[in-house]
């Protein structure tokens, strides 16, 4: 019974910091529907601090996700499962996430069409592409993976300098793998290649090693997690203030102090740099630590939003879209605007003139948008947790 409950928690732990960048993740989707911003929230020459700010506490999303998916299959391998079963496991499921994102997320999400003009390869897409990579790097000893997912991870900035015209014909191979941009896929239509190979699947297997910690007795979890996440954030400070490597934009002296430190923390996300994933993974090593021990009951909402991610991140997109239309349909009698989006430019959707809301505004869409997910989420959490089909692991 001790050993049950001390599972319960760790698992409770992650779970819970999952939740919690899944509530974090859906502001910024709200705020590109809702907002009324001509501007990059991250434009130093245009943007304010609280936009800057609403944008960029999401960039800790995607690294975050990513390091806990992989050691979420860690601990499902570590209850008994085959390297095999676990390989197979993570090639379905990948494979499986990136039809999703290219049907059910793109046409029944983002989209409300399926005329595939515009394409973004999201967030599932790149879980997906990991997931297909860790399936064959679990074969490896773990201190391999480990040592090829911290090489990655350290050096990919290397290749910077190498863009897609190197390859001729083939560049759409390095869009794919290292550098985002527009790929054309034929017939008027393009593909977005935001989130790219490397060094995304590094980020998954590097959580799959640090899945071994969380089988590890609590107080020496609970010393590693604080002292690496402290190091992480150290060797942020250390990387991004010699400004010499670790970033494709350095940062740079801008018009006030306060707009020098958003210089600092303006990481470059598409691909993600070194500072980047310095900055994020971090804290959230940081706060796993500190969260060892802490009682969760009261934070059981955040809690079961961590336990059913893929189907909290298959319903809020088209949600707060059908809330845009409604919206949409009752200010300019027409919602077509947010039916079309032909470019990276116009992604999530085209917009009406005039079209958009003040930013605390986006923030009350956002909460209610929360309140509306939770029952839909506290259902489908029972149903995985009552029922044994192996199907409702891939939701």
């Amino acid at each position: 019974m001790a050993e049950a409950a001390v599972s319960k928690q760790r698992l409770d732990t992650i779970d819970f910091l999952r939740g919690l960048i899944m509530i974090v993740m859906a502001l910024d989707h709200v705020r590109d529907y809702f907002s009324g911003a001509q501007f990059d929230p991250v434009d130093l020459a245009a943007t304010t601090v609280p936009y800057f700010f609403t944008r960029w506490i999401t960039h800790f999303c995607a690294p975050i996700f990513s390091l806990l998916t992989g050691v979420g299959a860690y601990l499902w391998y570590s209850r008994g499962r085959s390297r095999g079963e676990l390989s197979r496991f993570l090639l379905t499921r990948g494979l499986w996430l990136v039809f999703l994102e290219v049907t059910v997320t793109r046409c029944l999400g983002w989209s409300f069409n399926f005329d595939y003009r515009f394409t973004l390869a999201g967030v599932l897409w790149i879980l997906g592409w990991s997931m297909i990579v860790l399936a064959g790097a679990i074969w490896l000893p773990m201190r391999v993976l480990t040592g090829v997912a911290l090489a990655t991870i350290a050096g990919h900035n290397l290749l910077d300098g190498t863009g897609p015209k190197a390859f001729g014909e083939f560049g759409w191979v390095w869009n794919f793998l290292h550098s985002p941009g527009i790929v054309s896929l034929g017939a008027g239509r393009t593909m977005f290649t935001g989130y790219v190979l490397i060094p995304w699947f590094a980020v998954m297997m590097a959580g799959f090693s640090l899945g071994e910690v969380f089988r590890w007795e609590a107080a020496r979890r609970k010393r590693f997690l604080v002292g690496c996440g402290t190091a992480l954030i150290g060797l942020f400070l250390v990387v991004r203030g010699l400004n010499a490597y670790g970033d494709p934009v350095p940062w740079a002296a801008q018009k006030s102090a306060v707009f020098t430190a958003l210089s600092f923390l303006n990481c470059t996300k598409y691909a993600p740099s070194l500072d980047y994933l310095l900055m994020t993974l971090g804290p959230a090593l940081l706060v796993l630590g500190l969260l060892e021990g802490v009682d969760l009951s009261r934070l059981r909402a955040v809690v079961t939003f961590g336990r059913v991610p893929l189907f909290y991140y298959l319903w809020h997109i088209p949600l707060m879209h059908l809330a845009a239309v409604a919206v949409c349909y009752w200010q300019f009698g027409s919602p077509h605007w947010l039916f079309q989006a032909n470019s990276i430019a116009e992604f999530p959707a085209a917009r009406p003139p005039g079209w958009g809301f003040r930013l605390l505004v986006v923030y009350g869409i956002w909460a209610t948008l929360i309140a509306a997910l939770y029952p839909l989420c506290r259902w489908f959490a029972g149903v995985k947790r009552r029922g044994g089909n192996g199907w409702l692991s891939y939701l």
